[in-house]
């Protein structure tokens, strides 16, 4: 049989909540503000607090680029950032890229180009090579190689995905 110490037993209280920030972002044009908790990582807000599941979670490490999304018009993988360290900030997605029922231009040359095939990482390619083009670095096809090597596809669609965004990296110089 136990022994008593003679002091009272306490049980220690549980820890409260973590209290929810307010984050305020600029979501495809229209602000939006949130309420997270200061881990959620911009990927689950814009899929679990928006419902925007355009943007994927591959492997949610920053290994595949299927996350990838504008901010502030710069390509960043959403699964790396939290939600609470874009605050104020201009968050583009797939979701986002079309004007009502004109699709980008990337849109339409991923579509001409047959550049996806289950299309799974396809919104993170393409808000990639939104950002590859805006950016102003790729002259080549090795340099879009290059520069788009952030972002995987299982299904090996790379030719196709290479020759869409020659199309229209082509189409504005010309």
């Amino acid at each position: 049989m136990p022994q008593s110490t003679g002091r009272a037993s306490v049980a220690a209280a549980p820890a409260p909540p973590p209290e929810e920030l307010p984050v305020t972002l600029t979501v495809n044009g229209v602000e939006r503000t949130l309420r997270v908790a200061p881990w959620t990582s911009l990927l689950d807000a814009l899929r679990l607090h928006l419902d925007l599941t355009g943007t994927k979670k591959g492997c949610d490490h920053g290994q595949c680029g299927a996350c990838t999304v504008l901010v502030d018009g710069r390509r960043i993988n959403a699964c790396l950032t939290l939600a609470v360290m874009q605050d104020g900030r201009a968050v583009t997605t797939i979701e986002g890229l079309a004007r009502g029922e004109t699709l980008h231009p990337l849109q339409e040359a991923f579509i001409e180009h047959d550049a996806f095939q289950c299309g799974y990482c396809t919104p993170g390619q393409i808000c990639s090579a939104v950002g590859l083009l805006s950016e102003g670095k790729a002259k080549t096809a090795d340099e879009i190689r290059e520069l788009m090597s952030g972002n995987l596809c299982r299904c090996g669609a790379y030719p196709n995905i290479v020759a869409a965004i020659r199309q229209v990296m082509e189409a504005d110089e010309g």
